[in-house]
């Protein structure tokens, strides 16, 4: 594989330039809402979690003595400094890997788009099972969505890549 010299990086000229800005900003919002989701989770750090979820069900309006809100309070319960620290080494290779890949494919690189159909794919068996056990609109949404980027990032990495794609080299 040939690396792309910079003036070949993608240009409004380049058929999928808007397909791969699309799916890039897509992976970076990803990531920015996981960080900012773990930025609210860190700051309940040193404070009374069974006070703060109770604070969050009563908000919320879910009643504590049913499943879910029985659900919240036992997770708080077990929350652990050792936790704390797992949960943010997965939230920083969650939000790294995010943030290259939207990178990556803001520039049109291979590697993200191999990247993206990976993570893609990988993602599609719970996303089916989580629609199979509860029909919602936003769970078909996000499976429709993800089946789309990965279908996409398919067709880029074998029939699209003849069609005006810069990293295209006859005999690559």
């Amino acid at each position: 594989m040939r690396l792309i010299p910079r003036s070949q990086t993608p240009t409004i000229h380049d058929p999928h330039w808007k397909g791969l800005r699309a799916v890039a900003l897509l992976e970076l919002a990803k990531g920015v809402l996981v960080l900012l989701a773990y930025f609210g989770f860190i700051s309940l750090m040193h404070r009374d979690l069974w006070e703060v979820t109770e604070s969050m069900l009563e908000a919320l309006r879910i009643d504590p003595d049913r499943y879910v809100g029985q659900a919240f309070l036992h997770l708080a319960d077990r929350i652990t400094d050792m936790k704390w620290w797992t949960i943010a080494a997965v939230v920083a290779a969650y939000t790294s890997l995010r943030f290259i890949e939207a990178y990556g494919l803001w520039k049109a690189r291979a590697w993200a788009e191999w990247i993206a159909l990976v993570s893609g794919s990988l993602y599609l068996p719970f996303e089916i099972y989580e629609l199979a056990r509860k029909t919602t609109l936003i769970h078909g949404a996000v499976l429709l969505i993800n089946i789309v980027i990965v279908l996409y990032m398919l067709y880029l990495r074998t029939w699209g890549r003849t069609e005006g794609r810069p990293e295209y080299q006859p005999g690559d």
